[in-house]
């Protein structure tokens, strides 16, 4: 997220209209507090169980925002088809994988278990399907030997903070296309 906002300056196409966090205890809500950007807490813990609750607070938390891409940070939550729907392609997430391959968590460990010699990220539109719709960005990083998970999430992170901000530079210019970075 702070790599987005750090992004949207000058010739820019997009600026920062809210920052939504669903952890009350987000460092990222004080930072962009401190920055003067409207924030919002929709606290997922109350709705457990209750997605389209949960979903209908989200909502209308960022409607009065008016958003017109959201960008999904560190949001661990899934998300059903509904809200997913209302926002079809104007919604993008990052993955710490090159998906296809290895949706969902411990991608790194998985990427090491497999043998694989490269790992990276993914931006992608966000549809109901876990890690899915279609993807707008990779960015690649070499397996090294005797990495680690750990070693292998900081090196992909890098990346991520390469990625995200210039898919979203392009994506919010209206372009679609894929956007491919090297380490």
């Amino acid at each position: 997220m702070r790599a987005l906002v750090e992004d949207m300056t000058g010739d820019h196409p997009a600026r920062p209209c809210v920052i939504v966090s669903n952890a009350p205890e987000s460092t990222g809500i004080t930072w962009a507090q401190e920055r003067g950007i409207p924030t919002e807490v929709v606290d997922h813990r109350p709705f457990k169980g209750n997605r389209t609750a949960f979903e209908a607070q989200l909502t209308a938390q960022l409607e009065p925002h008016a958003p017109d891409i959201i960008c999904l940070a560190g949001f661990m939550r899934m998300l059903t088809h509904e809200f997913t729907d209302a926002w079809a392609g104007r919604m993008i997430n990052i993955h710490p994988s090159l998906l296809p391959r290895y949706k969902g968590l411990h991608t790194h460990a998985r990427a090491l278990d497999a043998g694989d010699k490269m790992h990276g990220c993914t931006v992608h539109e966000v549809t109901a399907a876990l890690d899915d719709g279609p993807i707008l960005g990779q960015a690649t990083v070499p397996v090294l030997n005797g990495d680690t998970p750990e070693a292998l999430a900081k090196r992909v992170l890098i990346q991520e903070h390469r990625l995200y901000p210039a898919v979203l530079r392009r994506f919010a210019a209206g372009d679609r296309g894929l956007l491919m970075l090297e380490n």
